[in-house]
Protein backbone atom coordinates (compact mmCIF):
# COMPACT_ATOMS: atom_id res chain seq x y z
CA UNK A 1 0.00 0.00 0.00
CA UNK A 2 2.81 2.07 0.53
CA UNK A 3 4.15 1.42 -2.46
CA UNK A 4 1.08 2.09 -4.39
CA UNK A 5 0.65 5.80 -2.67
CA UNK A 6 4.02 6.64 -3.56
CA UNK A 7 3.91 6.05 -7.22
CA UNK A 8 0.69 7.64 -7.27
CA UNK A 9 1.71 10.72 -5.61
CA UNK A 10 3.32 12.18 -8.07
CA UNK A 11 0.50 12.15 -10.47
CA UNK A 12 -1.45 13.57 -7.09
CA UNK A 13 0.83 16.48 -6.63
CA UNK A 14 0.42 17.21 -10.55
CA UNK A 15 -2.96 17.51 -10.43
CA UNK A 16 -2.98 19.83 -7.29
CA UNK A 17 -0.63 22.14 -8.20
CA UNK A 18 -3.36 24.24 -9.27
CA UNK A 19 -5.36 23.50 -6.39
CA UNK A 20 -5.43 25.61 -3.07
CA UNK A 21 -3.88 24.22 -0.49
CA UNK A 22 -6.36 25.48 2.81
CA UNK A 23 -4.20 25.99 5.85
CA UNK A 24 -6.88 25.68 8.18
CA UNK A 25 -6.82 28.06 11.35
CA UNK A 26 -9.31 27.53 14.26
CA UNK A 27 -9.82 31.21 15.40
CA UNK A 28 -10.91 34.30 13.93
CA UNK A 29 -8.85 36.92 11.63
CA UNK A 30 -6.58 39.15 13.35
CA UNK A 31 -5.78 36.78 16.50
CA UNK A 32 -2.41 35.63 16.25
CA UNK A 33 -2.89 32.00 14.45
CA UNK A 34 -4.23 33.90 11.95
CA UNK A 35 -1.63 36.33 11.22
CA UNK A 36 1.09 33.84 11.42
CA UNK A 37 -1.41 31.37 8.93
CA UNK A 38 -1.60 34.93 6.62
CA UNK A 39 2.64 35.68 6.80
CA UNK A 40 3.54 31.55 5.89
CA UNK A 41 0.68 31.29 3.21
CA UNK A 42 2.31 34.08 0.96
CA UNK A 43 5.64 32.80 0.85
CA UNK A 44 4.47 29.20 1.03
CA UNK A 45 2.95 29.43 -2.94
CA UNK A 46 6.22 30.09 -3.94
CA UNK A 47 8.07 27.23 -2.09
CA UNK A 48 5.29 24.88 -3.01
CA UNK A 49 4.15 26.42 -6.38
CA UNK A 50 0.52 25.92 -5.67
CA UNK A 51 -1.97 28.09 -4.91
CA UNK A 52 -1.93 28.51 -1.03
CA UNK A 53 -5.02 30.31 0.87
CA UNK A 54 -5.94 30.62 4.97
CA UNK A 55 -9.56 28.98 5.92
CA UNK A 56 -10.40 30.21 8.83
CA UNK A 57 -12.58 28.12 11.45
CA UNK A 58 -12.96 28.98 14.90
CA UNK A 59 -15.18 27.89 17.01
CA UNK A 60 -14.65 26.05 20.46
CA UNK A 61 -11.07 26.79 20.82
CA UNK A 62 -9.84 25.09 17.56
CA UNK A 63 -11.57 21.74 17.88
CA UNK A 64 -14.27 22.75 15.28
CA UNK A 65 -11.12 23.04 12.47
CA UNK A 66 -9.60 20.11 14.18
CA UNK A 67 -12.80 17.67 13.78
CA UNK A 68 -12.84 19.49 9.74
CA UNK A 69 -9.42 18.53 9.24
CA UNK A 70 -10.17 14.85 10.59
CA UNK A 71 -12.46 14.84 8.15
CA UNK A 72 -10.57 16.17 5.22
CA UNK A 73 -9.23 14.26 2.17
CA UNK A 74 -5.86 12.35 3.10
CA UNK A 75 -4.78 14.20 -0.38
CA UNK A 76 -2.38 17.04 0.48
CA UNK A 77 -5.51 19.94 -0.16
CA UNK A 78 -5.47 20.51 3.71
CA UNK A 79 -3.49 21.44 6.60
CA UNK A 80 -3.96 22.65 9.77
CA UNK A 81 -2.13 25.36 11.83
CA UNK A 82 -2.75 25.16 15.24
CA UNK A 83 -1.14 25.85 18.58
CA UNK A 84 -0.90 23.90 22.11
CA UNK A 85 -4.84 24.24 22.93
CA UNK A 86 -6.03 22.32 19.94
CA UNK A 87 -3.79 19.56 19.99
CA UNK A 88 -2.43 19.12 23.33
CA UNK A 89 -4.60 20.29 25.73
CA UNK A 90 -8.48 19.60 24.18
CA UNK A 91 -7.60 15.77 24.35
CA UNK A 92 -6.97 16.48 27.95
CA UNK A 93 -9.89 17.96 28.67
CA UNK A 94 -12.41 16.80 27.12
CA UNK A 95 -13.85 13.72 27.24
CA UNK A 96 -15.14 13.78 23.04
CA UNK A 97 -12.79 15.99 21.55
CA UNK A 98 -13.77 14.15 18.12
CA UNK A 99 -10.26 13.32 16.78
CA UNK A 100 -6.80 11.81 18.64
CA UNK A 101 -4.30 13.96 17.27
CA UNK A 102 -1.38 11.01 17.93
CA UNK A 103 -3.91 8.72 15.49
CA UNK A 104 -5.52 10.94 13.01
CA UNK A 105 -2.86 13.12 12.19
CA UNK A 106 0.07 13.28 11.15
CA UNK A 107 3.19 15.88 11.91
CA UNK A 108 4.99 18.40 8.99
CA UNK A 109 6.61 20.36 10.96
CA UNK A 110 7.21 23.27 13.62
CA UNK A 111 7.14 26.58 13.25
CA UNK A 112 7.68 28.81 16.43
CA UNK A 113 7.37 28.41 20.16
CA UNK A 114 5.77 31.00 22.28
CA UNK A 115 4.49 32.48 25.95
CA UNK A 116 1.56 32.73 27.73
CA UNK A 117 1.50 35.89 30.17
CA UNK A 118 -0.88 37.42 32.31
CA UNK A 119 -1.38 41.13 31.53
CA UNK A 120 -3.64 43.96 32.96
CA UNK A 121 -5.64 46.73 31.35
CA UNK A 122 -5.38 50.24 31.12
CA UNK A 123 -7.41 50.79 34.56
CA UNK A 124 -5.58 48.17 36.20
CA UNK A 125 -3.14 49.94 38.62
CA UNK A 126 -0.48 46.99 38.88
CA UNK A 127 2.63 46.71 37.38
CA UNK A 128 3.82 43.77 39.17
CA UNK A 129 2.18 40.31 40.28
CA UNK A 130 2.31 41.50 44.28
CA UNK A 131 0.61 44.67 42.87
CA UNK A 132 -1.90 42.87 41.34
CA UNK A 133 -2.29 40.33 43.84
CA UNK A 134 -2.64 43.30 46.43
CA UNK A 135 -5.37 45.34 44.01
CA UNK A 136 -7.17 42.24 44.10
CA UNK A 137 -6.90 42.12 47.80
CA UNK A 138 -8.38 46.07 47.71
CA UNK A 139 -11.28 44.78 45.64
CA UNK A 140 -12.92 42.24 48.07
CA UNK A 141 -10.21 38.86 47.15
CA UNK A 142 -12.71 38.61 44.19
CA UNK A 143 -11.94 39.56 40.33
CA UNK A 144 -12.01 38.47 36.41
CA UNK A 145 -9.15 37.34 33.88
CA UNK A 146 -10.12 36.75 30.56
CA UNK A 147 -9.02 33.58 29.18
CA UNK A 148 -8.90 33.10 25.09
CA UNK A 149 -10.75 29.83 25.63
CA UNK A 150 -12.41 27.65 28.10
CA UNK A 151 -10.04 25.03 29.59
CA UNK A 152 -7.25 26.53 28.08
CA UNK A 153 -3.97 26.27 30.18
CA UNK A 154 -4.41 29.95 30.83
CA UNK A 155 -7.67 28.61 32.94
CA UNK A 156 -5.63 26.35 34.53
CA UNK A 157 -3.27 29.34 35.41
CA UNK A 158 -5.54 31.30 36.78
CA UNK A 159 -6.21 28.51 38.80
CA UNK A 160 -2.74 28.38 40.13
CA UNK A 161 -2.95 32.34 40.98
CA UNK A 162 -6.47 31.74 42.93
CA UNK A 163 -4.73 28.45 44.75
CA UNK A 164 -1.21 30.34 45.61
CA UNK A 165 -2.90 34.01 46.96
CA UNK A 166 -5.91 32.31 48.22
CA UNK A 167 -8.26 34.67 45.86
CA UNK A 168 -11.31 34.19 44.13
CA UNK A 169 -10.11 34.76 40.73
CA UNK A 170 -12.83 33.71 38.03
CA UNK A 171 -11.68 32.55 34.67
CA UNK A 172 -14.26 34.56 31.95
CA UNK A 173 -13.68 32.25 28.38
CA UNK A 174 -13.92 34.12 25.19
CA UNK A 175 -13.93 32.87 21.59
CA UNK A 176 -9.90 33.85 20.76
CA UNK A 177 -7.54 36.34 22.06
CA UNK A 178 -8.86 39.62 19.78
CA UNK A 179 -12.23 39.61 21.35
CA UNK A 180 -10.63 38.70 25.14
CA UNK A 181 -8.25 42.08 24.14
CA UNK A 182 -10.48 44.18 22.68
CA UNK A 183 -12.38 44.06 26.47
CA UNK A 184 -9.14 44.71 27.85
CA UNK A 185 -8.82 47.72 26.05
CA UNK A 186 -11.90 49.07 26.51
CA UNK A 187 -11.88 48.00 30.35
CA UNK A 188 -14.42 45.60 30.32
CA UNK A 189 -12.08 42.97 32.04
CA UNK A 190 -8.98 44.23 33.90
CA UNK A 191 -6.82 41.00 33.27
CA UNK A 192 -6.22 38.41 30.39
CA UNK A 193 -3.93 35.61 29.95
CA UNK A 194 -2.76 34.81 26.17
CA UNK A 195 -0.26 34.23 24.20
CA UNK A 196 2.62 36.85 24.21
CA UNK A 197 1.97 37.20 20.36
CA UNK A 198 -1.08 38.42 21.14
CA UNK A 199 -0.52 41.22 23.26
CA UNK A 200 2.86 42.67 21.70
CA UNK A 201 1.60 45.34 19.88
CA UNK A 202 -0.41 46.28 22.92
CA UNK A 203 2.38 46.03 25.17
CA UNK A 204 4.92 47.80 23.02
CA UNK A 205 2.29 50.97 22.83
CA UNK A 206 2.22 51.06 26.47
CA UNK A 207 -1.71 49.83 26.54
CA UNK A 208 -1.60 46.91 28.20
CA UNK A 209 1.58 45.67 30.54
CA UNK A 210 2.15 42.02 31.31
CA UNK A 211 3.11 41.08 34.85
CA UNK A 212 4.58 37.46 34.48
CA UNK A 213 5.14 34.82 31.84
CA UNK A 214 5.91 31.44 31.84
CA UNK A 215 8.89 29.23 30.62
CA UNK A 216 11.95 28.68 31.71
CA UNK A 217 13.85 32.23 30.99
CA UNK A 218 12.19 36.04 30.41
CA UNK A 219 11.79 36.61 26.88
CA UNK A 220 14.01 38.46 24.25
CA UNK A 221 11.33 40.53 23.64
CA UNK A 222 9.77 41.33 27.22
CA UNK A 223 12.88 41.62 28.83
CA UNK A 224 11.47 43.42 32.04
CA UNK A 225 8.95 40.59 32.33
CA UNK A 226 10.06 38.12 34.85
CA UNK A 227 8.84 34.53 34.59
CA UNK A 228 6.20 32.81 37.04
CA UNK A 229 9.19 30.59 38.28
CA UNK A 230 10.76 33.66 39.47
CA UNK A 231 8.00 34.46 41.24
CA UNK A 232 8.41 31.01 42.45
CA UNK A 233 5.90 28.86 40.39
CA UNK A 234 7.37 25.33 39.54
CA UNK A 235 6.52 23.40 36.60
CA UNK A 236 5.90 26.33 34.14
CA UNK A 237 8.74 25.73 32.01
CA UNK A 238 7.02 24.20 29.25
CA UNK A 239 6.63 26.69 26.17
CA UNK A 240 3.95 26.39 23.87
CA UNK A 241 4.48 26.09 20.23
CA UNK A 242 2.50 26.66 16.75
CA UNK A 243 2.65 23.86 14.29
CA UNK A 244 1.57 22.51 10.99
CA UNK A 245 -0.33 19.19 10.58
CA UNK A 246 -2.11 16.95 8.16
CA UNK A 247 -4.88 14.51 8.01
CA UNK A 248 -3.82 10.66 8.82
CA UNK A 249 -2.81 9.03 5.43
CA UNK A 250 -1.54 11.63 3.56
CA UNK A 251 1.50 10.34 1.34
CA UNK A 252 4.77 10.42 2.18
CA UNK A 253 6.43 12.55 -0.05
CA UNK A 254 3.64 15.69 0.60
CA UNK A 255 5.07 15.39 4.15
CA UNK A 256 8.42 15.77 2.99
CA UNK A 257 7.79 18.24 0.13
CA UNK A 258 5.78 20.62 2.68
CA UNK A 259 8.41 20.19 5.60
CA UNK A 260 10.79 21.12 2.80
CA UNK A 261 9.20 24.32 1.91
CA UNK A 262 7.77 25.31 5.56
CA UNK A 263 11.93 25.10 7.21
CA UNK A 264 12.51 27.20 3.42
CA UNK A 265 9.84 30.13 4.35
CA UNK A 266 11.30 29.90 7.75
CA UNK A 267 14.72 30.83 7.05
CA UNK A 268 13.73 33.74 5.08
CA UNK A 269 14.48 36.91 6.76
CA UNK A 270 11.60 38.76 6.36
CA UNK A 271 9.47 36.15 7.39
CA UNK A 272 11.79 35.70 10.76
CA UNK A 273 11.67 39.02 11.68
CA UNK A 274 8.01 39.18 11.27
CA UNK A 275 7.64 36.70 13.43
CA UNK A 276 10.18 37.91 15.77
CA UNK A 277 8.89 40.77 16.56
CA UNK A 278 5.47 39.07 17.26
CA UNK A 279 7.35 37.90 20.05
CA UNK A 280 7.62 34.45 19.05
CA UNK A 281 10.90 32.17 19.03
CA UNK A 282 10.66 30.84 15.56
CA UNK A 283 12.93 28.27 15.05
CA UNK A 284 11.74 25.66 12.55
CA UNK A 285 11.08 21.42 13.88
CA UNK A 286 10.97 19.25 11.60
CA UNK A 287 7.78 16.04 11.73
CA UNK A 288 9.35 14.03 14.33
CA UNK A 289 10.85 16.77 16.55
CA UNK A 290 7.55 18.17 16.06
CA UNK A 291 5.60 15.03 17.52
CA UNK A 292 8.01 14.67 20.29
CA UNK A 293 7.99 18.22 21.53
CA UNK A 294 4.16 17.76 21.40
CA UNK A 295 4.04 14.52 23.60
CA UNK A 296 6.13 15.92 26.15
CA UNK A 297 4.19 19.01 26.40
CA UNK A 298 0.70 17.48 26.76
CA UNK A 299 2.18 14.97 29.26
CA UNK A 300 3.81 18.20 31.68
CA UNK A 301 0.27 19.69 31.26
CA UNK A 302 -1.08 16.57 32.19
CA UNK A 303 -0.22 16.66 35.61
CA UNK A 304 -0.87 20.11 35.74
CA UNK A 305 -4.34 19.42 34.92
CA UNK A 306 -4.49 16.09 37.18
CA UNK A 307 -3.26 17.77 39.88
CA UNK A 308 -5.92 20.62 39.60
CA UNK A 309 -8.72 18.19 40.19
CA UNK A 310 -10.22 18.77 36.50
CA UNK A 311 -12.05 15.89 34.93
CA UNK A 312 -12.77 15.55 31.42
CA UNK A 313 -16.15 16.88 30.61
Amino acid sequence: MGALAAAAWPVARAAAQDKPLRILVGFPPGGGSDVIARLLAEKLKDALQRPVMVDNRPGAGGQLAAQWLKAAPADGSAVLLSHDHTISILPLVLAHPGYDPHTDFVPLGGVASFVNGLAVAPGTPARSLAQYVAWVKAQGGKSAIGIPAPASTPEFLVQLLSKRYGLDLVAVPYKGSAPMIADMLGQQIPAGIGSSADFIEHLRSGKLHMLAVVGAQRQTVLPDVPTFGELGFAGLEDTPFYGVWAPRGVPAQFVSDFSRALAKVLALPDIRQQLTDMGLSVGFMAPEQLDARERAYRAAWARIIQGSGFRPQ
